[in-house]
């Protein structure tokens, strides 16, 4: 089937969505999704930041959509044209849901450990506007305890419900949830219960925001002032590969390897999550490649620059385009 996004036509398997379309292209075409997770099943269409515009249906159906869908839950159909950043009404749209997410969102960047790896950030960044039209009071929530693991900030919470497919999915019990409805509902414990199983710390890593946070790195330091590296061990119970967080000699964070769209490779245990942060406890593969644009990298990773071409201006703007696209190793 052949599906076109933004004036670029690519091939897709049928029953793919068009997101993961989108992804097959790469770059700026790619929707955001915040809810979306490909490894869980049924998770998707809740945060709406996905929107785009389908102006072509299908080579049997050339009607356009009459409105914007959700494109991690939409599938394609040969021929389908959809517009996403080429469209000012799916960017005008987008601009919308991001406002609407930060209605309640607490602006604690500052103090916030997600800061640096924080989905809403970069959205907001991207799509968001300088001036809120919300006058009201933010929802606030009273603290809940699940855990000497886990931190929950529910005033963060965006409710994507992903940490809710996590448990449901990869773990034998779930004790947390969606409780109350509509402005009332929040993730929490039934008749407080501590979250505590074998997978239950990739809750931390599924979480766009910053509401579930790792009690063993809380306050610790920044993620622009660590080093990630990738490391494997050998375990029983995970795939035990993952990205170790250093702050000069010592090991301050674990966490699953994520791909580009932020979504963890493969899930890891408690064991290797909170237990293992030693150095000697790993087989080290080498410093995690980290994308220029991402916090993270400064600082870390170095490059040698190209050599200017001070002569030819052709080659000039050649090698300058070349120098912005170079890998940080």
């Amino acid at each position: 089937m052949k599906v076109t996004i933004d004036g670029i036509t690519v091939d897709v398997e049928p029953g793919t969505s068009i997101l993961n379309a989108a992804r097959q292209i790469g770059g700026d075409i790619v929707p955001p999704a915040m809810c979306y997770y490909s490894k869980l099943a049924g998770s998707g269409g809740k945060c709406r930041t996905c929107l785009v515009k389908v102006t072509k249906g299908s080579e049997k159906d050339p009607r356009p959509m009459p409105k914007l869908v959700a494109s991690c839950r939409t599938g394609v159909m040969d021929g389908m044209e959809v517009q996403n950043i080429t469209s000012p009404e799916v960017v005008e749209a987008r601009k919308g849901v991001v406002e609407m997410l930060l209605i309640n969102h607490p602006l604690d960047c500052p103090v916030c450990d997600q800061a640096g790896e924080c989905h809403l950030q970069d959205l907001g960044f991207e799509h968001g506007a300088a001036k809120t039209r919300y006058e009201f009071d933010r929802r606030t929530f009273e603290k809940i305890d699940i855990g000497d693991k886990i931190q929950l900030h529910m005033t963060r919470c965006i409710l994507c419900y992903r940490c809710v497919f996590t448990a449901d999915q990869i773990t034998n019990t779930r004790l947390h949830g969606i409780l109350n409805r509509g402005d009332h509902s929040e993730i929490s414990t039934y008749i407080s219960k501590a979250v505590d199983n074998d997978f239950s710390g990739n809750v931390i890593d599924v979480c766009p925001v910053g509401a579930l946070t790792d009690k063993t790195f809380r306050f610790k330091n920044r993620v622009w002032f660590t080093k990630p590296v990738e490391a494997h061990r050998d375990c029983d119970k995970c795939c035990g590969k993952v990205t170790l967080w250093y702050k000069g000699e010592d090991v301050i964070r674990v966490t699953g390897r994520k791909d580009v769209y932020g979504e963890v490779e493969e899930f890891i245990c408690n064991t290797c999550r909170f237990d293992k942060k030693k150095t000697a406890d790993w087989v080290i593969e080498g410093p995690r490649k980290v994308s220029h644009q991402s916090v993270i990298s400064a600082n870390h990773y170095e490059f040698t620059p190209l050599p200017v071409v001070k002569t030819n201006p052709v080659l000039q703007a050649a090698n300058k385009d070349q120098f912005e696209r170079e890998t940080r190793l």
